[in-house]
């Protein structure tokens, strides 16, 4: 008895049975697929994989039946996975996919704390009360116990030195900020 048939039954072992079958796999994955390239890689993996499962085909059964069932299981299993991926060949989406920074958002807020704690108790509140409060110059006066053109000045005078404040290159060890020479 030998690989290629066998004595006692005059049949062909599936093994020799598989060469004749890729013509037929071959169309069906093109049809399944459209892409002549990925039916000959979805052929060349439902091949390898009957190979490898050869004994747990059934004598007797239909061995291009069971070639198309794994061909097409091994399709839909790699359309599933997929199907959830977007066609990027040239590399452009991923390129656009860049994270920001994580850290700099929380520095700028560190920096921004840092600046409002610099300013004067009144202008302080005045914008917290305006700015992040979302109170109108009038709510914030009547709770300060000013005028609210005196509100309004002091939100602006805050803003204009939170502004001044961010903009202004960080000290050094505690060393004196450069100042601009005034332009004539």
């Amino acid at each position: 008895m030998t690989d290629e048939g066998s004595a006692s039954s005059g049949r062909q072992s599936p093994k020799v049975d598989l060469i004749p079958a890729i013509p037929s796999l071959r169309a069906f994955a093109v049809s399944v697929c459209g892409n002549p390239d990925r039916a000959d890689d979805l052929v060349q993996e439902t091949l390898v994989k009957a190979w490898s499962s050869l004994e747990s085909f059934e004598e007797g059964t239909n061995l291009t039946a069971w070639l198309f069932t794994i061909l097409r299981n091994i399709y839909y299993s790699e359309f599933r996975k997929r199907r959830r991926e977007a066609a990027d060949p040239d590399g452009e989406y991923a390129a656009g996919l860049v994270a920001p920074d994580s850290q700099d958002s929380h520095m700028e807020f560190q920096d921004f704390r840092a600046a409002l704690q610099k300013l004067p108790l009144d202008q302080r509140e005045a914008i917290i009360l305006v700015a992040a409060s979302g109170m109108s110059y009038e709510e914030a006066a009547e709770i300060c116990g000013c005028a609210p053109g005196t509100m309004k000045s002091r939100v602006n005078r805050a803003r204009n030195r939170l502004a001044e404040l961010m903009a202004a290159p960080a000290e050094k060890s505690g060393g004196a900020r450069p100042v601009a020479a005034p332009r004539d």
